[in-house]
């Protein structure tokens, strides 16, 4: 049973992120030879000012 966890930024919509866990489980599938059927994926979505990168919050990235 291959879990995957995507951490991303919210922002995305709900037919955005319904082809990305569709392609996720795809490519695991392919890969593993585990059934789509076994493959669970969480979504993890980080409001902009709860994440950072150089230091800096992405809600205060321009």
């Amino acid at each position: 049973m291959p879990l995957v966890h995507i951490d991303l930024i919210e922002g995305r919509s709900t037919d955005q992120l319904r082809q990305l866990v569709k392609d996720v489980t795809n490519a695991v599938s392919k890969n593993t030879g585990a059934p789509a059927e076994h493959i669970h994926i969480v979504l993890n979505e980080m409001r902009p000012d709860r994440y950072s990168d150089g230091g800096v919050l992405r809600s205060d990235q321009k």
